[in-house]
């Protein structure tokens, strides 16, 4: 039974590549689960007592400086200019931290949070446009206000955030 498999699958793999190169392409990206990166950032103040959160259209809950990579930026480009957009707080890449994890993938929405760490004086005041963020803030971590489910589940990655002790939330 055994021969029978690598048997097949040499045939398989010498078909596979007598194909053109743009039919293999057209299998490979067919069969591939395809992901979205993003980039966020978890800002806290000095004392790591408070963390910034924002509220976005529908403002049903609060959730981190994000957002969608561009063609030919890097994860830590993407955080920071995410940041600098919602809050107009700027932060250049090098002073971000990779989170540890750093890469957070959501299996079921098929994307990657490349998650970074900034330590950010809450003194500078935000800059926001009020279409895509409503409102961003400082906040206690003992005292956090209704997350999103998505914010929720990834801060639980970092011990922060309702979901923090629970991480049978974090396979969903």
């Amino acid at each position: 039974m055994t021969d029978f498999r690598g048997r097949a699958r040499a045939l398989a793999y010498r078909t596979f590549y007598r194909l053109p190169g743009r039919w293999r392409r057209r299998i490979v990206r067919t069969l591939q689960p395809m992901y979205t990166l993003g980039g966020v950032v978890i800002a806290r103040d000095p004392q790591r007592t408070r963390i910034l959160l924002l509220r976005q259209p529908p403002g049903a809950g609060w959730s981190l400086p994000a957002g969608l990579m561009d063609r030919g930026e890097t994860p830590v480009q993407c955080a920071a200019r995410e940041l600098a957009e919602e809050t107009g707080l700027r932060v250049p890449p090098e002073q971000l931290r990779p989170a540890t994890p750093n890469a957070i993938v959501h299996t079921h929405g098929r994307w990657i949070d490349m998650v970074f760490e900034a330590e950010i004086e809450p003194g500078d005041p935000f800059v926001i446009d009020g279409a895509e963020v409503l409102e961003a803030a400082w906040h206690p971590l003992d005292a956090l206000p209704p997350l999103t489910v998505p914010t929720s589940r990834l801060l639980a990655h970092y011990g922060i955030g309702p979901y923090r002790e629970y991480p049978e939330v974090l396979e969903s």
